[in-house]
């Protein structure tokens, strides 16, 4: 081989060190609470995207904050381009404005199909509930800021809203709202997390609420937010092409199904009007209907 070409490949090896040098962060909000385990899927998700595209972007850092942050505080942090660098939210018009999205719902939608906490001694009240007229009648809590809060609203149903995700807890169990409204994909796990606090709690049995409601991964809109967005999107795309997404998320789906039994409940559907026109709805490979579970 000749000297120029051996130097030329000595400096190409020394610019992919130079370029890889420094880990890529992906720096996200810590959870809420002690038992607060909402978010680890999504987390194993993207450890997944960025490990599969490590030969083409080199090394990365994937870790949570040392600051403890509301949803709300996170949102303004990562806009920022504090403390944080990446957070997975469910989206809205506004959200997407501020914040920069890959717009692959991460659960396949689970999010909005909506189960209820409740108080048990309250379950023949919500038996008779055939549609969203016989909803209207009861109240459900939410914490304020949640996109949840508009689409419920706009449907013309009743909403309470608390200032913390963990406030609402003891909040339905004082009778201050009658139900407390969760994704399939989260409730299974936060009734196990707090019933020892609150024994009253359980899940309705009857009723599945459902809207729209993906969940993205958004980053600031930033040069860097741009190239942290790029690779994950990369990814997972190639996550879903190699199933590997399919089969982690179907572990996810069976765990969280384990103990939920949704088969003849009714199925209210309202719309999501905060969605933007970008949305990929159509994308039936994106999306999850359990059609089977709720046969």
């Amino acid at each position: 081989m000749k000297k120029n070409a051996v130097v030329g490949l000595i400096l190409t090896a020394l610019l992919h060190v130079s370029t890889w040098a420094a880990p890529m962060q992906y720096i996200y909000p810590p959870p809420e609470s002690g038992g607060d385990v909402r978010m680890n899927f999504y987390w194993d998700i993207l450890q997944l995207a960025l490990d599969e595209t490590q030969s083409k972007w080199g090394p990365y850092e994937l870790q949570p904050s040392p600051k403890v942050m509301t949803p709300a505080r996170a949102e303004m942090q990562l806009g920022n381009s504090q403390d944080i660098s990446v957070m997975a939210r469910t989206t809205s018009m506004e959200r997407e404005k501020k914040l920069l999205p890959i717009r692959i719902p991460l659960d396949k939608g689970l999010t909005g199909y909506r189960l209820f906490l409740i108080k048990g001694i309250n379950q023949a009240a919500f038996s008779g509930i055939r549609g969203s007229s016989e909803l209207r009648q009861f109240s459900i809590g939410q914490a304020a800021s949640w996109i949840d809060v508009d689409i419920l609203r706009y449907a013309g149903l009743d909403v309470v809203t608390g200032p913390t995700y963990e406030s609402l807890f003891p909040m339905l169990d004082a009778g201050r709202f009658d139900l407390f409204s969760r994704g399939v994909n989260e409730i299974s796990a936060e009734l196990a997390s707090n019933i020892s606090a609150y024994p009253d709690l359980t899940v309705e049995k009857k009723l599945v609420l459902y809207y729209p409601l993906p969940r993205y991964f958004f980053f600031p809109r930033t040069q860097e937010g741009e190239k942290l967005a790029q690779r994950a999107d990369e990814g997972i795309r190639l996550l879903m092409r190699n199933g590997k997404f399919q089969k982690r998320y179907l572990q996810f789906k069976k765990s969280i199904l384990a103990d939920i039994n949704l088969s003849g409940r009714r199925v209210i559907r309202i719309a999501n009007p905060t969605l933007s026109k970008e949305t990929p709805l159509t994308d039936k490979e994106l999306w999850d209907n359990l059609e089977a579970e709720l046969r």
